[in-house]
């Protein structure tokens, strides 16, 4: 897969971050709007602590970005990163067009014996 070795840690991170199905819906409802942290833990029925761990991680791996409202510096408002999920998305697509050419070769062998 061209170019991938460069960004396989930046990868790595987003793969171990999305690998938990509470920061898959984090993800989820990020993608709508941002949100504060108590929102977050609401509407994914997490206590917390147990979000903030979770956003923590996602914070690390650059899924999401954390900001506060200048009314209230104790307000956490979570944001997506395009950045991390663009990597996947050419992963992905490398890892499609890896597995196209291999089918299309084997179809070709088969054809061929055939």
């Amino acid at each position: 897969m061209s170019g991938q070795a460069l960004r396989r840690p930046e990868l790595d991170r987003t793969l171990a971050a999305l690998a938990d199905p509470a920061r898959r819906q984090v993800i989820d409802l990020l993608a709508h709007r941002p949100r504060p942290a108590g929102e977050l833990a609401r509407e994914v029925g997490l206590a917390p602590p147990a979000m903030s761990r979770h956003l923590k991680t996602l914070k690390d791996s650059g899924l999401v970005e954390e900001s506060h409202p200048e009314f209230d510096a104790r307000v956490r408002i979570y944001a997506l990163r395009p950045e991390p999920m663009v990597h996947l998305l050419h992963w992905l697509e490398d890892a499609e067009r890896l597995w196209s050419e291999q089918l299309l070769a084997f179809k070709a062998h088969l054809e061929r014996e055939g």
